[in-house]
C-alpha cells in the first residue's frame, strides 16, 4: 500500500508546485514608477559638449594662446610712448663770458697808437674785471614728450615669433582635442557603466524571484513531506544572499548614476536611464589599420611634433641675436618751459641700430639649450611611438577578447537555461535537490552578469582604443552595429514577505 501512495504524493506535490509558480507570479508586489530620464549616448554626448568643465577649461586654453600670439604680433607694431617731468636744478643753465678778452686786445690796439695813454686803458681794465653772462634755462624746467619707436629689423626675431605664436594655437586646439577624446572615453565608461549596472540590477532581479519562489516551493514540499528542512534552510539563505547581491547592485547603480551627472553637469533630480544598449562587433578591422592611423592622429604625438617645431623656432631666434637690431625712431615736444627751442629742437627724427658684439658668451649657450630642448622632443617622439604601438596591441587584444567571451558566453547562457529549467522540473517531481536548483540559478545569474561585463569591457575598450588612435568620434558609427539583447530594466523596489 505504501508503494501506491508515493505516485499520489508525488502528483499532489507537482501540482501544488504549479499552482504555486501561478500565484506567486500574479501576487507578486507592484513595482514603482521612478521619474527616469531617457538619455541616448548621442544625447549625453551633446550634454558633455555644453557643460562640462574641462572642456570649457581647454577653449579657455585656446583664448589664452590667441592671446599669446597677439602678444608677439605686437613687435611688428611702432611704439608710441608719452613721457613728461618736472625738473629743479640746483643752478640755472647760463653761459659766462669774461669781458677781459675783448678788452685786453683793445690795449693792446691802443698802446699801438698812444704809447703814453693811461686813461683809456684804464678804462678797459675796468671794463675787463666784469663777466658777460647769457642765461639759457631757469631753474625749475617743465617739459612734455611724444616718441616714437618703429623697429624695421630684428635678425628675423618677430618672424620666428610669430610662428611660434600660430604653434601654440595650434598646441592649445591638440590639447583642446585630447580633452575631448579624454572625456569621451570617461562618458563611455560612466554611460555603459550605468547601463551595466542598470541590467545587472536586472538579472540580480530575476535571479532573486526564482531563488524567492524556489524557497516558497520547498516550503511546500517541506509541509508535504517531499525534502527536509536543511534542503528548506538552504533555499532560504540562497535566497536572501540573492537579496543582498540586488541590493549591492542597487548601490552600485546610484554611484555610477551620480558619476554620470557629475560629468554632465546635470543637476536634475530624476535618473538617468540611458537607452543605448550595450553592443559589440561581430568583425573587428585590420590590427595593422589601428597601427597606421595612431602614427598620424595620436594627440601625443602631435603635440611633441608641434612643440619640437617651436624648439626649432627658438634656436633660429636664439641665432638672430648676432644681427644687429635696426629702428626708426622719433621725438616732438608736445609742452616745454624753461627750454628755448633754438636750444632743444621740438621735432626730431633718425635711424639707429644696437649691436650686441659680445654678451659674455650668453647667446651661444642660449642657443645649445634651444637644441638640447629639440633633441629632446625628437626622442620623446621615437618613444612615444613605441609606446603606443604597445598601446593599441594591448587594446587590441582586449577587443578580441571580449569577442571570444560573448560568443562562449552565449552558448554557456544556453545550456544554462536549459539547465534550470531541467532542475526545476526534476524538483518539482522529487528528482532533484534544492542544491540542484540553486546552483543551476547561481551559474545563470552569473554567466549573464559575465557577457554583460564583457560587453562593457568591449565598448570601453573600443572607446580607449579610438582615442588613442585620435578618432573618438569613429565610436558613433561603431557602436550600432550588433547590439546587446536587452531584458526588459527591472529595478524599481520591490517589497519582501
Amino acid at each position: 500500500m505504501e508503494k501506491k501512495k508515493i505516485p499520489v504524493a508525488l502528483m499532489i506535490a507537482a501540482g501544488m508546485l504549479l499552482y504555486n509558480n501561478t500565484v506567486a507570479a500574479q501576487s507578486l508586489p507592484p513595482t514603482q514608477e521612478t521619474s527616469q530620464h531617457q538619455l541616448s549616448f548621442n544625447e549625453a554626448l551633446q550634454l558633455l559638449h555644453k557643460g562640462n568643465q574641462s572642456l570649457k577649461i581647454a577653449d579657455k586654453g585656446i583664448d589664452i594662446a590667441r592671446a599669446e600670439r597677439g602678444k608677439l604680433n605686437a613687435f611688428w607694431m611702432p611704439s608710441l610712448q608719452s613721457t613728461g617731468a618736472f625738473v629743479h636744478l640746483s643752478e640755472k643753465i647760463e653761459v659766462k663770458q669774461p669781458l677781459s678778452q675783448f678788452t685786453d686786445p683793445a690795449k693792446d690796439f691802443v698802446h699801438s697808437i698812444l704809447p703814453d695813454d693811461k686813461i683809456i686803458s684804464s678804462i678797459l681794465d675796468q671794463i675787463g674785471t666784469n663777466t658777460l653772462i647769457f642765461p639759457l634755462a631757469p631753474r625749475n624746467l617743465t617739459t612734455v614728450d611724444l616718441t616714437a619707436e618703429w623697429v624695421l629689423f630684428a635678425g628675423g626675431k618677430r618672424i620666428h615669433a610669430t610662428k611660434i605664436g600660430n604653434t601654440m594655437i595650434d598646441l592649445a586646439r591638440e590639447n583642446r582635442a585630447q580633452t575631448d577624446a579624454t572625456q569621451r572615453t570617461l562618458l563611455a565608461e560612466s554611460y555603459y557603466g550605468l547601463r551595466l549596472a542598470q541590467e545587472i540590477v536586472g538579472v540580480r532581479l530575476e535571479s532573486y524571484k526564482a531563488l524567492k519562489l524556489h524557497y516558497e516551493n520547498a516550503l511546500k514540499l517541506e509541509s508535504t513531506g517531499m525534502i527536509d528542512k536543511a534542503a528548506r534552510l538552504f533555499a532560504q539563505v540562497n535566497m536572501d544572499e540573492a537579496l543582498r547581491e540586488l541590493e549591492a547592485a542597487r548601490k552600485e547603480e546610484a554611484v555610477v548614476q551620480r558619476t554620470l551627472k557629475t560629468l554632465l553637469n546635470l543637476e536634475t533630480s530624476g535618473d538617468i536611464s540611458p537607452s543605448s544598449p550595450l553592443f559589440i562587433n561581430d568583425t573587428l578591422p585590420p590590427k595593422m589599420e589601428f597601427m597606421q592611423v595612431v602614427g598620424i592622429s595620436n594627440y601625443l604625438l602631435n603635440q611633441l611634433s608641434l612643440q619640437e617645431h617651436m624648439a626649432k623656432q627658438q634656436v633660429r631666434i636664439d641665432q638672430s641675436g648676432y644681427l644687429p637690431n635696426i629702428a626708426l625712431f622719433g621725438k616732438q615736444t608736445l609742452y616745454s618751459h624753461g627750454i628755448q627751442s633754438n636750444l632743444l629742437p621740438r621735432t626730431m627724427i633718425g635711424v639707429g641700430f644696437t649691436w650686441n658684439l659680445f654678451d659674455g658668451l650668453e647667446r651661444e649657450k642660449r642657443i645649445r639649450q634651444s637644441r638640447l630642448t629639440q633633441q629632446t622632443l625628437a626622442l620623446g617622439q621615437e618613444k612615444a611611438r613605441d609606446d603606443l604601438s604597445v598601446g593599441v596591441d594591448k587594446l587590441y587584444t582586449g577587443l578580441q577578447k571580449a569577442l571570444d567571451n560573448v560568443r562562449a558566453l552565449n552558448t554557456t547562457i544556453e545550456l544554462s537555461e536549459e539547465l534550470v529549467r531541467m532542475r526545476k522540473k526534476a524538483f518539482a517531481e522529487g528528482m532533484a535537490t534544492s542544491t540542484e536548483v540553486v546552483d543551476a540559478e547561481t551559474l545563470l545569474s552569473k554567466t549573464k552578469v559575465a557577457r554583460l561585463a564583457a560587453y562593457y569591457e568591449y565598448d570601453v575598450t573600443l572607446m580607449n582604443l579610438l582615442a588613442l588612435c585620435g578618432i573618438p568620434e569613429q565610436f558613433g558609427s561603431m557602436k550600432d552595429v550588433t547590439s546587446l539583447p536587452i531584458t526588459e530594466n527591472r529595478r524599481n523596489e520591490i517589497e519582501i514577505e
